[in-house]
Order: C-alpha cells, then structure tokens, then sequence
C-alpha cells in the first residue's frame, strides 16, 4: 500500500504500511529517559542499512552534562545536499516516559495502542522520531534530491529537555530551517511554548519518638502539608491565574520517612513552575518559596525549635514565540497545506525540544506526529495523522513544500 504526496512537479510515494510497521517496532524498543541507546541503536543500525556512511553518525556528550546521567548522548546525522539550499534539520526526541516501559503496540483500526492496559504508548515520541527515520530512509531508496541535511534524535526531553540543551552545537552543521516533530495532530504548527522552573525542596525537621515524645520532635512531612495546603489555598497550586496573568505550578515528588514511630525529620520534595510570562513564572516560584518558609516558622517543638528549609529552582527553559514570517514556519505551513491539511498555529503550555534550539540560535517550528492522550495509559497514536505527518516530513526534507 502506498500513498502519494505532490509538491509542485514532484510527486513523492512511501509505503505506508512500512512506515507503520517501522513506527511499531520503535515504540516496542523500551527507552525512558536516561536509558535511550536500545532506540538510538535501532535508528543507527536502520540508517547504516540504507547506505548513510559510519562516519556521518555521531553522539554528542549531552548524557555526561546532564545532572541525570545517562547511557547515551544525542543521535546526530550530517549529510551533503544533492541539491543546493540552505541546511535543513529534522528532529525528535527518543525517550519515553517511565510509564511506557513494557508498551506493548498493536494496530486496531486506525489506532495504535498498548495492549497492556498498564502502560502508556510511548507515541510520544517515537512517532516523531520515525518521521524523521522515515523522510531519510525514503529519500535514500528513491534516491530524491535534498538540501544539506541534520537528522537530530535528542534524549532525555522528557525530564527537562536536558538532550537539547546539551547539545553539541559544532555537530549539527549551521541548519538555517529546523523542524521539530512531537505531540498533537499532523496539522498543528507550534511556534511557541512556555517556560519552566525545577523545584528542589528540602526540609529538615527535629526527629524524637512519635510514641514517647512527639512534642519534642517537629515532623517534615506536616511541614511539606502546611506549604502545599497554604498554596492550594492561595490560588498558587495547579492552574494559577492571577490578574490576568496565567501560569501552573505543582509538587510531584515527595519523598521522606521511614518508620510510623518516628517524627520525621527530613522530607525531599521535587515541582515546577511554568507560565509564558517570564516575570509571573518568577513570582510563582517565589510565592511558593515563600509558602514553604511560613510552614517552618508555624511548626515548633516543646523547646521552641523549627525545622530547617533549603530551596532552588533551576530554570529549566524558558518560553519562547516564533514570528510567522520565520522560514521554518512559513515551510513548515507550506508543507502541511500542500498534503490537504489547514495548518494550526499553536502556542504550547508544555516544554519542547524546540526552546532550547531556538534559546540556541536556532529557531525551530514543531510539527504534530499523530499522539494522544500521552503520558497516560490511554494514550494512541492515530495512523492516519502519523502518515500525514511521514508526508510533510518528507516534503520539508527535500525542500519541496
């Protein structure tokens, strides 16, 4: 089965059922964050087969920046162009989520879902990535003219898009048009997104017998519930709308304690804070701050003592909004009406790889792959999108929208 994409006088065709096929096989691959090389060497491997020289695949160090670790750095692929024109880089990002691990992928219909009900899909992203795998793959075998090429598989986009922010710049080759491919539908075009902060919180309490003398003891847990209380109370938990102003905020991670005698005396607490506007992003990170530093003086023990608090936040990038008039944009919008779809701009409330490039000097639109629902056990790829997105894919890697 085949489908055709026309572009001015060219008409490209691609095997659907392949790109299907290829889509599955890569969601089956497990790569959560941190533990990427299973996946990059499936893509190394698929590349090396259609003919692209070992010498124009390389890893970058970004696994050895990242405060994470990790055992593989960026996938990155630089080719010559057949054709003059300005480089062009496609991207996706390869680590899944940890509820992904142990997907298991099955077409029903026009969907591709986990049949484990207990586990996401991992559509996102590795539907974006074998747009990218598929747009080479397919101009290799037909042998289609292209510009100057940068294939870019970022890791570990999912804990902070930490594989873009750490990419190695001088391997990437100059792109003038860069193309990212993520979340959504084939016709979104995303030239924006928010911006984020990590959260580390740490709070030390006063540890004593929760039996014997737990007035002499100050409990870090009921620290951590006194803040959290306060900011949900306050409008500064979850969706924040404050004067006109919007942004989100939320603690994830709390860990601490280890005996039900005990009063705890150390609590670690991990959240983030997002929003568009740069300074009311800042204003939410403090009032949660802020919100911490009133439960430690509220709690004391027998002696009058509190608990102690330790806080950072790390930006982990900012937003940013691309002009429509970008030519990645204006290429990317070309692409997506000449494959019969009405482009949807877009401004994202989540991270994409896309802020770091573009922070970087590399202004970089994103395009839909096809995923819904990610990050949950729900989560479906829907093929017909995925194959639109494999055609405008193709179309922007040759140059042809």
């Amino acid at each position: 089965m085949t489908s055709s994409t026309t572009a001015s006088l060219t008409t490209f065709t691609f095997n659907e059922r392949k790109a299907v096929e290829r889509v599955i096989d890569m969601i089956a691959i497990a790569g959560k964050s941190c533990e990427e090389k299973a996946i990059a060497d499936f893509i190394e491997q698929k590349l090396l087969a259609a003919g692209v020289p070992a010498s124009a695949i390389v890893y970058d160090r970004a696994h050895k920046l990242s405060s994470y670790g990790g055992n593989v750095g960026n996938l990155i692929v630089k080719l010559p162009g057949t054709k003059p024109g300005p480089r062009r880089m496609l991207m996706g990002h390869i680590d899944t989520v940890p509820l992904c691990v142990g997907a298991q992928p099955v077409q029903r219909g026009n969907k591709i879902v986990s049949k484990s009900p207990s586990t996401a899909l991992g559509g996102d992203n590795r539907a974006g990535a074998a747009i990218v795998l598929t747009a080479i793959l397919e101009i290799l075998k037909q042998k289609l003219p292209h510009p100057p090429l940068t294939l870019f598989w970022p890791v570990q986009e999912e804990i902070g898009l930490l594989g873009a922010k750490h990419v190695a710049l001088n391997k990437l080759g100059k792109p003038k048009l860069c193309f990212n491919w993520d979340g959504g539908d084939a016709q979104i075009t995303c030239i924006g997104a928010t911006g984020g902060y990590e959260l580390f919180i740490e709070i030390e309490g006063i540890a004593s017998h929760a039996g014997g003398h737990p007035e002499a003891g100050v409990n870090a847990i009921s620290i951590a519930s006194l803040a959290i209380a306060d900011l949900v109370k306050n409008g500064w938990h979850g969706l924040v709308l404050k004067n006109g102003l919007r942004g989100t905020s939320n603690i994830g991670v709390i860990q601490g304690g280890d005996a039900t005698n005990v009063v705890t005396s150390k609590v670690s607490l991990r959240g983030e804070a997002r929003s568009h506007d740069r300074k009311f992003r800042s204003r939410i990170v403090k009032e949660i701050q802020q919100a911490f530093q009133r439960a430690v003086k509220q709690l004391k023990n027998s002696s009058g003592k509190t608990g102690k608090l330790t806080f950072s936040a790390e930006l982990k990038y900012d937003s940013f909004q691309l002009s429509t008039d970008e030519p990645c944009v204006q290429s990317a919008i070309a692409a997506v009406k000449k494959c019969g779809l009405n482009p949807e701009l877009r401004i994202s409330n989540g991270g994409l790889d896309a802020n770091w490039t573009s922070a970087l000097g590399l202004p970089t639109v994103t395009l839909g792959a096809g995923q819904h629902d990610i990050h949950t056990t729900a989560e479906w790829l829907d093929v017909p999108s995925f194959l639109k997105g494999c055609q405008i894919g193709l179309l922007i890697a040759t140059a042809s929208e």
